[in-house]
């Protein structure tokens, strides 16, 4: 039988789990990455780890999330996580925008202006009337990371010319990055809402700073964490926050690789549910294979991980991901019905974690 889940950890972490077991008293920081419709097959696992494994245990966590995984962190935190979970997984799959065409008769994607207006109002539905439990959780510190735009990016408008600042902008920020990454940061800064005085990752490795998440800017920075360049337009001049325009927290931060070992205790672990072994830093990291490698950073780190094999069993033989909407573009039953085959098949995920952590089976931890 295929096995599904495959789970990697740092150095310190396998020691831990190795001599105490993997024990859910002793996870200080849960950490969801970018990826779009690839976080659906982790939405199954997320209502386990917090609609049940985490309820084992009484410390605090922290939850750190980048686009999909700021989505996922902040339902975490509501009062009925699992039926958030659920809803969300419906949500995302229902995802459909009427057919927009060019002049050739072509079908062309909707307006990032138009794109952003719709789902600005569907995170406002989802979490209407939710917002202050999500800020007021006894247990779980949110953090939603977004990507500042400084320099050519600080600022977005619909001007042509300014229009042609962020596109520059932007080719700027791949060849800095391409430099080293500490130097894109001249060009996009890390900001991180957080409704914890405290990051649970040591910042000194790229330009940051952390804000003060409260109701009167939830939206915007979620929003805004989620805000794909040229698919939705950033987030202008959040609320309480500096100046300027607000990306998509996957820029800076794409699989949230943090230096997580220079703020936690030796016992004290961070786990991600993942859709790979690899954390890669940055957005524009992708094609850089060299940066893929795991880092002391990540020294605390367990990953929960999808099998290759088990991936080639789900339809189309791939993770869901933003493709599909071009792939599907004139069939949103076909798409659906990909997307819900796969979180079905995701189950699996689920019932293999359960069983590790429950001693029920010897599972093998790898080296991350």
């Amino acid at each position: 039988m295929t096995q599904a889940l495959a789970i990697y950890a740092g150095k310190k972490a396998k020691a831990h789990i190795a001599k105490n077991g993997f024990q859910a008293k002793d996870i200080r920081v849960v950490a969801g990455a970018a990826g779009g419709p690839k976080g659906l097959l982790l939405l199954g696992l997320d209502k386990f780890i917090f609609g049940e494994w985490l309820k084992t245990s009484s410390q605090r966590v922290d939850l750190l999330g980048a686009s999909i995984g700021a989505w996922r962190m902040a339902t975490a935190c509501m009062d009925d996580c699992e039926a958030g979970f659920d809803r969300l997984t419906r949500d995302y799959i229902a995802q459909d925008y009427e057919p927009v065409y060019n002049k050739r008769g072509k079908r062309v994607m909707p307006s990032s202006e138009f794109v952003s207006k719709e789902f600005g109002k569907a995170l406002f539905n989802f979490y209407d009337g939710h917002v202050a439990e999500i800020l007021n959780h006894p247990r779980y510190n949110l953090h939603i990371i977004t990507s500042r735009g400084r320099g050519f990016l600080r600022q977005t408008h619909p001007n042509k010319r300014l229009q042609a600042r962020t596109v520059l902008g932007f080719a700027g920020a791949y060849f800095a990055n391409l430099a080293n990454r500490r130097a894109m940061g001249s060009l996009m800064e890390r900001v991180v809402f957080s409704n914890h005085s405290e990051l649970p990752f040591a910042s000194n490795d790229y330009a940051t700073r952390q804000l003060k998440l409260v109701e009167t800017n939830f939206y915007g920075a979620l929003q805004a964490s989620c805000s794909i360049p040229f698919v939705l337009n950033a987030v202008n001049d959040v609320a309480g926050a500096p100046l300027g325009s607000y990306w998509d927290g996957g820029l800076t931060d794409y699989h949230c690789h943090m230096n997580y070992a220079g703020k936690l205790r030796d016992d004290e672990l961070v786990l991600v549910p993942h859709f790979q072994q690899h954390l890669i830093a940055g957005w524009l990291d992708k094609s850089l294979k060299w940066r893929h490698k795991s880092t002391a950073f990540l020294d605390n780190v367990v990953v929960l991980a999808l099998t290759a094999d088990w991936i080639r069993t789900l339809p189309n033989g791939k993770i869901p991901d933003r493709q599909d909407f071009h792939a599907y573009a004139d069939d949103f039953a076909g798409r659906a019905k990909a997307w819900n085959g796969a979180v079905n098949l995701s189950e699996k995920l689920v019932h293999e974690f359960k069983n590790c952590v429950d001693n029920r089976e010897k599972t093998t931890i790898q080296s991350l």
